[in-house]
């Protein structure tokens, strides 16, 4: 693939009504910043954004049993979810919320375009409310009996089981999640999405997609788009983006549904990006030009939103779909490159779940262990294509044997042996047929690795490129350098110069992966300035959840243009001053397993 491609990179958006498990990020987090990482090493320009998704009634009642307002309960996670992220490692280029003035300009743009292209429309439908409080209860706090596969638990907008689109009224044996009270159903009207409008558009596009994304995604997404039916993108809520007509937007129990106002979240948040760098239009490189790419990432409960819906969104605001239609204020959009897709991941059997403390989240995952450590255990062992159980003793394993054994081992041996003998890098001398294969094998991983990265095949990629670990590895333990010290020095020197240049390989090809411990390998062998740039928490300025005051927020976002990080083998410098390095992995003890599964039961009582 050429470089200087266009890129982004659309993160879903966390709800922010709690920290994030590990469960979350090893569908949306983890591998997006893998393959953004990547991107920038291979000189394309990357435009990675997310934020948090702060609307919605789970805030509304989780401000009320803490007797806050929502606007409260959504700083104070937005903070917190942004604070985890940025130590995970997660490189944005902005991670924002979607309870900014901005983005609430941006969602009333589009709905207003859908709305003057007819793809948005009026519908008196039955709403779910609360007997004892009388007030709206979401569609997502009212749980049945699923009315097309049986399932017991299926939400009143979809059932995770089947995966079909449900509405409360749908549900058999409807109960309210908050209280368990039966709910009554009455008129309201809302406005509708004009879903069908698109099935034949969406059709052929998503048929365009065979062979280019995930089998599992595009069968599901394909089975969804043969019974479209109108979807509300309006509720009855005062906490969200108001509606902006006549007679509605001054009504402070109508919102837009939290779910419409999210999927626009990464048009709003490239838009803020493009500001807040003082190039107002520069988003339009990445939603408009004919060539730029864009990759979602989420895990599977989300796919129907991104591969479905944001799409029939994104045509009817630039005018595509059964009714025609012109390009809203912001112009036409490109549609989604890929949907990548994660799916589940469990915890030793057992779903994730904060309410029975089936869960360890992010924060203290961090606080005993290596965000690398994480990252590298997602993405070796986690639920790229298929549901994954996460264990601690996998962990463990994974962490022992193949970061500290062999990854840490290899960098070690390596550059100690050449500090302590020589103090820098050595100069090579005649290469051997057994040099020049390792050395060929190292610089082709570029390309194996590479184009799995490119298709998003994590699991597959990190596989070759610890495999060129053991190869280099088992090179040093053939070659012996420390036997050759006094028979035969210059011999050693060119075996320790082969092992430095194979050591520097396999970070480059890491780096994606783990970008901490890249940066401590690039010094550990003389390198000086940044090699793969960490994000870091900053300020964004904007009226939140449409206050008339603009106030400071936390944002992500980093410095990544000056990043070294190249895709392919940078050829070591003979001469660098080299020290002795430090362990770069921490081995654990078996005794961790016992006290997180004590731990867990703990939490669990």
């Amino acid at each position: 693939m050429s470089s200087n491609r266009h890129i982004l990179t659309a993160v879903a958006w966390p709800y922010a009504n709690g920290p994030r498990h590990i469960g979350h990020v090893s569908g949306f987090g983890v591998p997006s910043d893998v393959f953004s990482r990547f991107q920038r090493m291979s000189g394309n320009r990357v435009l990675m954004v997310s934020g948090t998704d702060e609307h919605g009634t789970p805030i509304q009642v989780l401000a009320d049993q803490k007797g806050q307002s929502p606007r409260e309960v959504a700083d104070h996670y937005n903070r917190l979810i942004a604070e985890d992220l940025v130590a995970l490692g997660l490189s944005y280029d902005l991670f924002t919320r979607t309870s900014t003035g901005n983005h609430y300009e941006v969602a009333q743009k589009l709905f207003t375009a859908l709305y003057e292209n007819g793809y948005v429309f009026t519908h008196t439908t039955k709403g779910a409310i609360s007997p004892s409080t009388g007030r709206t209860l979401p569609d997502r706090y009212v749980e049945g009996v699923c009315p097309i596969c049986g399932y017991d638990g299926a939400r009143g907008d979809q059932c995770d089981h089947c995966g079909n689109q449900l509405d409360p009224v749908d549900l058999v044996a409807p109960r309210s999640r908050i209280n368990g009270e039966t709910p009554e159903f009455v008129d309201t009207e809302h406005f509708m999405l004009d879903l069908p409008a698109f099935a034949d558009i969406l059709t052929r596009w998503l048929k365009g997609k065979e062979g280019q994304w995930r089998p599992n995604v595009l069968k599901f997404s394909m089975n969804l788009v043969e019974d479209l039916q109108p979807r509300a993108v309006t509720r009855d809520l005062n906490w969200g983006v108001p509606i902006p007509l006549e007679g509605w937007s001054d009504n402070p129990n109508k919102r837009l549904y939290v779910w419409f106002d999210a999927v626009i979240g990464y048009l709003s948040a490239s838009i803020e990006w493009a500001r807040r760098v003082g190039e107002p239009d520069a988003w339009r490189r990445w939603w408009q030009s004919e060539d730029a790419e864009s990759f979602y990432f989420m895990g599977k409960d989300n796919i129907v939103f991104h591969s479905v819906i944001w799409p029939a969104i994104l045509m009817g605001a630039s005018g595509e779909g059964d009714r025609g239609g012109e390009a809203g204020e912001l112009g036409a959009f490109n549609l989604p490159t890929e949907v990548v897709s994660s799916e589940f991941l469990t915890m030793e059997g057992r779903k994730f779940s904060s309410s029975r403390r089936v869960v360890i989240y992010v924060r203290d995952f961090l606080e005993r262990y290596s965000a690398d450590a994480l990252r590298y255990y997602i993405m070796a062992a986690g639920p790229e294509t298929q549901d994954t159980d996460f264990t601690w003793t996998e962990f463990v394993r994974r962490n022992n044997d193949e970061l500290v054994a062999a990854w840490g081992n290899l960098v070690n041996r390596s550059i100690s042996m050449a500090a302590k003998n020589i103090g820098a890098v050595p100069e090579a001398g005649e290469l051997t047929e057994e040099d020049l294969r390792v050395l060929e094998h190292s610089r082709t991983a570029f390309d194996t690795v590479g184009q799995r990265l490119e298709r998003s095949q994590f699991k597959t990629a990190l596989q070759e490129a610890m495999r060129t670990v053991a190869e280099a590895n088992k090179y040093i333990s053939d070659q012996a350098p420390w036997a050759l010290k006094k028979t035969d020095p210059d011999r050693m020197a060119t075996v320790l110069h082969v092992a430095l240049q194979l050591v520097s390989d396999a970070n480059t090809l890491l780096t994606p992966f783990l970008p901490e411990s890249a940066n401590k390998v690039h010094t550990m062998l003389g390198g000086t300035g940044t090699w793969t740039g960490m994000p870091r928490l900053a300020t964004g300025h904007d009226r939140i959840g449409g206050s008339g005051e603009a106030v400071d927020y936390p944002v992500i976002t980093g410095d990544y243009a000056d990043d070294q990080a190249y895709w392919g083998t940078t050829p070591i410098l003979p001469g660098t001053p080299l020290s002795r390095p430090q362990p770069l992995f921490a081995k654990l003890d078996p005794s961790v397993v016992d006290e997180e599964l004590a731990r867990l039961e703990g939490d669990g009582e």
